[in-house]
């Protein structure tokens, strides 16, 4: 495995597998959030700098049969081109001959994007020759795509081995690994979690795994409403899993004999309907009449868990306290992230991770004032859960 930093580039061609499913909108697919290009753009300039000429290749939405047009990456071409500082050229299909033509003959300083690696059913399926034919557009591979280290797919994991030496990741992954270890491996403390999001079904191995590091562990989000029901207490019409039921008794036991404070939510926002213009009133959480339903934690939880937050020297956030994306049911999600930005303020070391954490945090534009976004979704999940990702093992060896 090669470095980044030290490696000499000059003369030749990184191939480099980043994350650029970005959204676009449906009139133009234009993008409408370019934060995973701008994520990648540090690595492609570094090697640009230093002498070298970039093939850039990446999955776009999920096409189904081959070709189509709205996931082609000639969509994107002229953004990318403005969030780099230069020109990139597009190359057309990743595999087809024009394509490896216009890569042979690429000088150092020039870039140039191949186009969706999923139109062929084996980039998914990991098929190695598939993953050779891409190999022949680089003389080094550079894997920046942190968010889809979880796949063994050809362009990320299997295309490494045809780069026995000349193998490395970009800064992105550098600082998404960085972050994770931080978080997991950190002798400042308290370090607190706050995980919520819907199911508790979807968190129990992260929880699980938290337990053995954190010393405060928030619950939050329609999770809480199943930890609540496990104790006796009334939830109402709010989601519950009450097949986790005894499994949600059995975190907060283990959170007990570990010495870990479990936070549940003791109070909530509750509404009549899955609506924002709902009626809405705020309760004891363990006190939820028939015919409501929580859809955010309340005041007396929100001073208590910003308390808790800022007196933390490392915090990981997973998941919103609430249905942030409606007006009347953020103020939850709101407060957390706004405890987070004054911890960091105060030198604390914060991680925000997981889809709804990362679109709450931009939402609120906060992302500039906390010390890593993570660009990985699930891939960053199962990182905090242990496991080992397939296009981070590619590139170690």
């Amino acid at each position: 495995m090669a470095n980044i930093q030290s490696y000499d580039f000059n003369g030749k061609r990184a191939l480099i597998r980043v994350d650029f499913n970005v959204p676009l909108n449906k009139e133009n697919f234009e993008v409408t959030d370019d934060t995973r290009i701008r994520a990648a753009a540090p690595t492609i300039q570094h090697i640009l700098k230093n002498g070298g000429s970039v093939v850039i290749m990446s999955h776009l939405g999920r096409p189904k049969n081959g070709f189509e047009s709205r996931f082609s990456l000639e969509n994107i071409a002229d953004h990318v081109s403005k969030v780099v500082g230069v020109k990139v050229k597009f190359g057309g299909d990743c595999i087809g001959q024009e394509a490896l033509e216009m890569s042979q003959s690429l000088q150092p300083g020039e870039v140039m994007m191949l186009d969706n690696v999923r139109f062929y059913e084996d980039e998914t399926a990991g098929v190695e020759s598939f993953a050779e034919q891409l190999s022949k557009h680089g003389d080094v591979y550079v894997n920046d795509a942190f968010g889809t280290a979880h796949r063994a797919h050809a362009s990320t994991t299997v295309v490494a081995k045809f780069f026995p030496k000349d193998k490395m990741f970009g800064f992105l992954i550098e600082g998404e690994i960085e972050s994770v270890n931080k978080v997991l491996n950190s002798n400042d403390k308290p370090l607190t979690a706050i995980v919520g999001g819907a199911k508790v079904s979807s968190k129990i191995t992260i929880i699980e795994r938290l337990l053995d590091t954190v010393d405060n562990l928030i619950v939050g989000g329609g999770m809480a409403y199943t930890f609540v029901k496990a104790q006796g207490g009334k939830v109402g019409n709010s989601l519950v899993e009450d097949d986790y039921l005894e499994v949600a008794n059995t975190i907060l036991a283990k959170a007990k004999s570990k010495g870990v404070n479990l936070y549940i939510p003791v109070d909530t926002i509750i509404a009549d309907k899955f609506d924002d213009e709902a009626n809405r009133k705020e309760v004891a959480i363990n006190d939820i009449p028939e015919g409501w339903m929580g859809l955010d934690v309340g005041s007396k939880t929100n001073l208590e868990c910003a308390q808790i937050i800022k007196n933390s020297k490392v915090i990981l956030w997973n998941g919103p306290m609430g249905v942030f994306e409606m007006e009347n049911f953020q103020a939850g999600t709101v407060s957390a992230a706004n405890a987070i930005v004054e911890a960091t303020k105060s030198g604390a070391f914060s991680l925000i991770g997981g889809g709804d954490s990362v679109a709450a945090i931009n939402k609120f534009n906060l992302a500039d004032q906390v010390s890593y976004v993570s660009t990985g979704g699930g891939a960053m999940l199962e990182f905090l859960e242990g496991k080992e990702l397939p296009g981070i093992k590619a590139i170690r060896g």
